[in-house]
C-alpha cells in the first residue's frame, strides 16, 4: 500500500464511505418495514411502480425499496442483508462492479438493486456461468420476488420460443451469457417480428462478471450454417503432418500458440502434394488446413484442450475445467482434430451471425457485475466496459493463513509433496480441496492418492454431472477433493462438524495459472464468513509458466541451491518471478481481447446498421421511398460504371449499357443505343429512371398497394440475409489474413477497418442492385414468400443449436396450400385468385 492510500484510503474506502449515508437510511427504515403486514409490504411495490412512473429516479426510492427487499427477505428466505450486502447492492444499482469474497452472500445481495430496477418495467437480467446456477437461483430468490409481487422466469438451454418469450417478459429473468446472446442474434434471424424473444436490453446484473467479461470474452458467440466443403482433406492434411519430424521440419512457438513449417517442411509439403511454390496465393486452401493439422497434432492436447467422448472431440474449457458441450473450435481447427482423433470429420460450416460479449454487453442502457476477484483485471473494466471495481468490505475478518509458495525442481518431487500434505490432512479430518489445472494432472493425482489408500473425490470435466453436489460437501471432516481449476465455481463450501477445531477447509494450488485472478478464485473457496482455513501453491520448474515465462534467474538460483526433488525453495524473490511472469501472460491476454474487440467493433457498426434495416421491414415499414431511391442509386451507379466520357468507345459503351439494363429490368427494345446516342450522361441516367419508376408503378397496380410492399420487405429481407451471411465469412477470412499486414508496416486492425468499410459498401451496393432486380423481375403467379435463407445447424456453445419453430403469420395461405375454405383447391386457384 502507498503513502497516499495510508492516508487517504483506497478509492474503494473513499466510494464505501460516500455510500454509508444510504445505508444508514435503509437501516433506519427497518423498524417501520417490520410493522407492515405481509399484504402491506407487497402493496409497496405497486406503490413504488406509481411512483416511478409519475417521475420519480429509481435513486430517489431505493432507501425505501432496499429496506422493504431486506424485510422481505427476512420472512420468506430467514436472511436478513448485512449492511455490506446493502453497500454491494448499491454498488450494482450505480452500474459498478461489486468485489465481495467468498461466502459474502453474492446472490442476495443481486436481489436489491433487481427489485429496484425492476420496478421501471423494462426488465432485469441476471447473468450467471451455467444453467443449473441459473435455475437455482430463480428458484430460491424467486420466493423472495414472488412474494413482494414480481415475476421471475429463467432461460435455459431446453426451453421453445414461446416459453423464451414468457421468461424475458417477466419482471426478473435469470439466464446464462451464451443464452442471452444467442437469443439476442437468433432475434436478429426471425422473418417474421413474432418470433422475437427479447425486449430491450435494459439492465444486467452480472454474477462472477470477471468470467463472463474476461474470460470468456475471447471467444466470440457464432450461430452456424451448414457449410458445402469437403472433409476429406482433412484427413490427407493429417496423414502428411504425421509424417513430419519436429524441429526438422515443423518449430513450434508456445508462446504465439503456433506451429510453423521449416523450409525442410515446406519441401516435403511441396512434393507431397505435387506443387511448385508452397507460398503460391492459388494454394491457400493446402496452406489453410496443414496449418490447422500442424496445429491439431502437435499444439492442442487431450485430455487438456479437449476430450474424446461418444466418437465426439468436445473441448475442455481452459478456465473452469468443463467440458463444452457443442463447443466447436472454428476455422477448421476442430475438424483437424477430429482427423487427428480418426473420429467421424463434421463437416464445416457456415457463420450466419456472431457477435463478442464484449458488444452485447455493452448494449446494455446500464451494466454491473459482482465476483471475489475483478481488482486485477479493473483496467480492463474500465477501459472496455465502462465500469470501475469497488471492493466491499467483508462482514467478518478473513482468518485464513496464506502459506508462502513452495518450489520444486521437477514435477514429480512436487507431487509427491502435494499428496504428503493432503494424507496428514486426512489424517486429523481437515478437509482438503485440490486445484489442478488439467483432466490429465487431476487424474494423476487421484492415481497417486489411491496408491495411499486416501479416499478422495474427482471433480473435472469429465464428471461436472455431479460438480455442485461433490462441492457442497468439499468442507465436510475428512473430505479430500481434487477439483480442475474452478470447477464448482458459484457453489458454497460450508464447513461441517468439527471442521473449524482441525484448520477449517485447506487448499492446495498445484500449480499457478496464467492469471492471479484464477489464483485467488482457488483460495477463495477457503476462509467463507470468518471461517478459518489455509491455502498452500506448490510449484515446479517444469510447470508450463515457470517453464515458459519464468526467469532464468530462478532457474540459476535453484541450480546454484544444489536442490534434492524433494526439497522445496521459499523465498520472496521467487513469489516476485511468479507474479511477474503472471503480469506478463495477463497483459498479453488484454491485448488479445482487445485486438478482438477492435475488429468486431468494425462489424459491430456493420451489424447495427444491417440489424436496424431488418427491424423496419419486420415492423411492416413502407419501404416504398427507399425502394424508388434504391432504383435511382441503382442506376445512377450503373451509367457511371459503363461510361467513361471518351468519345470514341462511347458507341461500344452505350452498347454494353443497354444490354445490361436490359438484363437488370428495362423490356427488350423498350430503350436502344440510338434513343441515347445523342444524350448527355445525366440524360442517359434520367431516361432510365424515369422508366424504372413508371415500370415499378406499373408493377404496383397489377399487385395492389398492399401486396406489393409486402413483395419489396419479403425480397429486401431475403437479398440482406444473404449477403450478409456472406459478407460475415468474408470479414472472418479478412481477420484471419490481416495479421501479415504488420510485416508491411501496417496496423492490423486499422487495415482490417479500412478494408472491412469498403467490403461493408460493396455489400450495401450489392444489396440495392439485387433487390432492385429481383423486385423489377417479380411477376404475379411467383410472388416471393418469407423463408429461411440457411438453416441454422449449431452454435459454438451448444450442441446443434436450438430449435426454433417458425411463427406463421395470423390466417397466412400459402399461394400453392388448399384452400381454407373447404373446396380441395389451390388457394390460388380458389378464393387466392387476384390476391
Amino acid at each position: 500500500m502507498g503513502f497516499l492510500e495510508k492516508v487517504f484510503g483506497t478509492y474503494s474506502d473513499r466510494e464505501v464511505k460516500r455510500i454509508l449515508p444510504i445505508v444508514d437510511k435503509i437501516d433506519s427504515l427497518s423498524a417501520e418495514m417490520q410493522k407492515l403486514s405481509d399484504e402491506e409490504l407487497r402493496g409497496k411495490t405497486e406503490e413504488f411502480k406509481k411512483r416511478v412512473e409519475n417521475g420519480e429516479s429509481l435513486d430517489d426510492i431505493l432507501p425505501e425499496a432496499f429496506a422493504v427487499v431486506r424485510e422481505g427477505s427476512t420472512r420468506v428466505l430467514g436472511l436478513t442483508h448485512y449492511r455490506e450486502q446493502l453497500i454491494g447492492g448499491i454498488v450494482l444499482h450505480q452500474g459498478r462492479i461489486s468485489e465481495m469474497k467468498t461466502g459474502e452472500g453474492k446472490t442476495l445481495v443481486a436481489t436489491l438493486p433487481a427489485y429496484l430496477n425492476a420496478l421501471s418495467q423494462k426488465g432485469v437480467h441476471i447473468v450467471t456461468v451455467n444453467d443449473y446456477l441459473a435455475k437455482r437461483d430463480k428458484e430460491w430468490m424467486g420466493k423472495l420476488y414472488e412474494f413482494l409481487g414480481l415475476k421471475t422466469g429463467v432461460v435455459v438451454h431446453e426451453l421453445n420460443n414461446e416459453e423464451r418469450r414468457q421468461a424475458y417478459n417477466s419482471d426478473i429473468t435469470y439466464g446464462t451469457n451464451n443464452e442471452f446472446g444467442f437469443d439476442y442474434l437468433r432475434d436478429n434471424m426471425v422473418i417474421y417480428k413474432e418470433e422475437r424473444v427479447q425486449r430491450k436490453l435494459n439492465f444486467a446484473i452480472v454474477d462472477e462478471v470477471d468470467s463472463i467479461l474476461v474470460d470468456e470474452a475471447r471467444t466470440p458467440l457464432i450461430i452456424s450454417g451448414e457449410g458445402d466443403k469437403s472433409t476429406e482433406f482433412y484427413k490427407v492434411a493429417d496423414y502428411f503432418v504425421k509424417t513430419l519430424k519436429t524441429e526438422e521440419d515443423f518449430t513450434i512457438d508456445e508462446k504465439a500458440k503456433s506451429v510453423m513449417l521449416t523450409e525442410e517442411g515446406i519441401k516435403k509439403a511441396e512434393k507431397y502434394f505435387h506443387l511448385e511454390n508452397y507460398a503460391d496465393a492459388e494454394h491457400m486452401e493446402i496452406q489453410h488446413h496443414v496449418t490447422q493439422a500442424l496445429k491439431a497434432n502437435y499444439h492442442m492436447k487431450i485430455d487438456k484442450d479437449y476430450v474424446v467422448k461418444n466418437g465426439e472431440v468436445v473441448i475442455v474449457d481452459e478456465f473452469t475445467g468443463r467440458i463444452m458441450e457443442g463447443r466447436r473450435y472454428s476455422d477448421g481447427l476442430h475438424q483437424a482434430i477430429e482427423a487427428k482423433e480418426g473420429v467421424k470429420v463434421e463437416k464445416e460450416s457456415k457463420t450466419l451471425a456472431t457477435i463478442t460479449f464484449q458488444n452485447y454487453f455493452r448494449m446494455y442502457d446500464k451494466l454491473s457485475g459482482m465476483t471475489g476477484t475483478a481488482l486485477t483485471e479493473e483496467v480492463e473494466f474500465r477501459e472496455i466496459y465502462g465500469l470501475d471495481v469497488i471492493v466491499i468490505p467483508t462482514h467478518r475478518p478473513i482468518a485464513r493463513t496464506d502459506f508462502p509458495d513452495l518450489v520444486y525442481k521437477t514435477e514429480n518431487g512436487k507431487n509427491m509433496a502435494i499428496i504428503d500434505d493432503v494424507e496428514e490432512c486426512y489424517k486429523k479430518g481437515q478437509p482438503v480441496l485440490v486445484g489442478t489445472i488439467s483432466i490429465e494432472k487431476s487424474e494423476h493425482l487421484s492415481t497417486l492418492l489411491k496408491k495411499r489408500k486416501v479416499p478422495h473425490q474427482v471433480l473435472n470435466a469429465k464428471y461436472h454431472e455431479q460438480e455442485a453436489e461433490i462441492v457442497t460437501h468439499a468442507g465436510e471432516k475428512g473430505t479430500v477433493t481434487i477439483a480442475t481449476n474452478m470447477a464448482g465455481r458459484g457453489t458454497d463450501i460450508k464447513l461441517g462438524d468439527g471442521v473449524t477445531e482441525v484448520g477449517g477447509l485447506k487448499i492446495i494450488g498445484t500449480e499457478r495459472h496464467e492469471s492471479r485472478r484464477i489464483d485467488n478464485q482457488l483460495r477463495g473457496r477457503s476462509g467463507r464468513q470468518g471461517d478459518p482455513g489455509a491455502s498452500s501453491f506448490y510449484l515446479s520448474l517444469e510447470d508450463d509458466l515457470m517453464r515458459i515465462f519464468g526467469s532464468e534467474k530462478l532457474q540459476n538460483l535453484v541450480e546454484k541451491l544444489g536442490l534434492e526433488e524433494t526439497e522445496a525453495i521459499e523465498s520472496k524473490m521467487v513469489t516476485k518471478a511468479i507474479e511477474g511472469a503472471q503480469k506478463k501472460v495477463e497483459g498479453n491476454n488484454f491485448d488479445i481481447r482487445k485486438t478482438l474487440l477492435g475488429y468486431d467493433d468494425v462489424m459491430n457498426k456493420q451489424r447495427e446498421i444491417i440489424y436496424a434495416q431488418r427491424s423496419e421491414v419486420l415492423e411492416g415499414k413502407n419501404l416504398k421511398e427507399q425502394v424508388s431511391m434504391m432504383i435511382e442509386d441503382v442506376i445512377q451507379s450503373t451509367v457511371k460504371d459503363h461510361i467513361s466520357g471518351v468519345e470514341d468507345t462511347f458507341k461500344d459503351e452505350l452498347s454494353k449499357l443497354v444490354k445490361y439494363m436490359e438484363e437488370l429490368f428495362v423490356p427488350h427494345g423498350m430503350i436502344k443505343v440510338e434513343d441515347l446516342e445523342k444524350s448527355s450522361d445525366e440524360e442517359i441516367t434520367d431516361k432510365y429512371k424515369d422508366l424504372a419508376l413508371k415500370l415499378y408503378e406499373e408493377k404496383e397496380k397489377t399487385f395492389g398497394e398492399e401486396q406489393m410492399r409486402d413483395i419489396e420487405r419479403v425480397i429486401l429481407l431475403k437479398v440482406v440475409d444473404t449477403k450478409w451471411m456472406d459478407h460475415i465469412d468474408n470479414m472472418d477470412h479478412l481477420k484471419q489474413g490481416i495479421g501479415l499486414r504488420a510485416y508491411k508496416q501496417q496496423d492490423p486492425t486499422q487495415a482490417y477497418q479500412f478494408e472491412g468499410s469498403n467490403m461493408f459498401d460493396e455489400m450495401i451496393s450489392n444489396i440495392k442492385l439485387d433487390t432492385v432486380k429481383f423486385l423489377m423481375h417479380v411477376q404475379k403467379e411467383k410472388a416471393p414468400e418469407r423463408e429461411r435463407v440457411v438453416k441454422e445447424t449449431a452454435t459454438n456453445f451448444q450442441e446443434g443449436g436450438r430449435k426454433r419453430e417458425p411463427i406463421k403469420k395470423e390466417n397466412r395461405v400459402g399461394r400453392n396450400d388448399l384452400c381454407p375454405c373447404g373446396s380441395g383447391v389451390k388457394y390460388k386457384n380458389c378464393c387466392g385468385r387476384g390476391v
